[in-house]
């Protein structure tokens, strides 16, 4: 029999569907889940209490200061990404200093990101959505397209493009000469990305921001940029500048990937709800969530 935590507590929606949390609420011997979102780091320690097992999603944070006020912990399960401590919403080294076990996840809703990009390009692109980028519609055959970001995401938005017949150009932290080779995409500096782009759409991790008021200048006019990030890929002051100019695009499918005073412009374009939400990858995050505690709780002692 597996063994159970003594008070599991999600301090805020999981966005998981209802059958789900009370699969997880069934991994403690007691459980509490709430439904809206802790203003505050008081508020945050006031739910969790004694729990020795805390789950959270990517909308509040778990930090050096809740860490310390809520010693019980044990696990705390991420409902969302998790790349590494510089980008997760959990102080990831002080949970590792008092030994507490964190887990995320990966990859669980990159299918709707990729239908995202191309839904809302093609309509931009066409005019469908009674804006048009040019004075004629256009197609993505042979467009110039930049990805900043060569991960899960970044990968099948260039494949996704390469297929639709754009030229694909990408810039990361590491170069892949054997994606460049399979998918006939060419890796570029940052520097010649921008000026090769005539979309631009980042694929990064949350809080990195690559993209400053020189390199909106290196990007130019006449272009567009997708951020498929939950956050910010820009300087929010540096955009805004940038959309001054006539025939300049942004599209995001979440205020919180834009800023909300970009999200207010009329050429930026968020759709407010999130693309790698879907029911399908609601239901992949569930399942990794789950396996993650199971895995903990196979090994775990009390």
């Amino acid at each position: 029999m597996i063994n159970k935590f003594k008070k599991m507590v999600a301090f805020e929606p999981t966005k998981l569907p209802p059958e789900w949390d009370q699969r997880l609420a069934g991994y403690a011997r007691s459980a509490d889940f709430y439904r809206s979102i802790p203003e505050c780091n008081s508020e945050i320690i006031q739910r969790i209490g004694n729990a020795d097992c805390v789950i959270l999603s990517y909308t509040s944070s778990i930090d050096r200061e809740v860490l310390n006020a809520c010693p019980r912990i044990r696990y705390i399960g991420m409902c969302c990404s998790l790349y590494g401590p510089e980008s997760a919403n959990v102080d990831i080294r002080s949970a590792t200093d008092k030994g507490v076990v964190v887990t995320g996840v990966r990859d669980y809703g990159d299918e709707g990101v990729k239908e995202y990009a191309i839904s809302e390009l093609v309509r931009l692109l066409h005019g469908n959505g009674g804006v048009m980028w040019k004075d004629e519609p256009a197609e993505l055959t042979d467009l110039n397209i930049g990805i900043v970001g060569l991960g899960a995401v970044g990968s099948i938005l260039a494949r996704t493009f390469r297929f639709f017949g754009a030229n694909i150009y990408y810039f990361s932290r590491t170069r892949k000469p054997e994606f460049e080779e399979a998918n006939d995409c060419t890796y570029l500096p940052l520097d010649e990305l921008l000026a090769q782009s005539e979309i631009l759409i980042t694929c990064l991790n949350k809080n990195v921001v690559l993209l400053g008021a020189r390199e909106f200048g290196l990007f130019g006019s006449g272009k567009i940029l997708m951020n498929t990030s939950i956050s910010p890929s820009h300087e929010i002051p540096a955009l805004r500048d940038w959309l001054k100019t006539s025939g300049n695009y942004v599209l995001s499918d979440t205020t919180a990937g834009l800023g909300e005073e970009i999200a207010l412009l009329p050429n930026a374009f968020c759709t407010s709800r999130s693309a790698g939400l879907t029911s399908l990858a609601k239901q992949r995050l569930a399942q990794k969530v789950i396996a993650n505690i199971e895995a903990f709780l196979s090994v775990s002692i009390e």
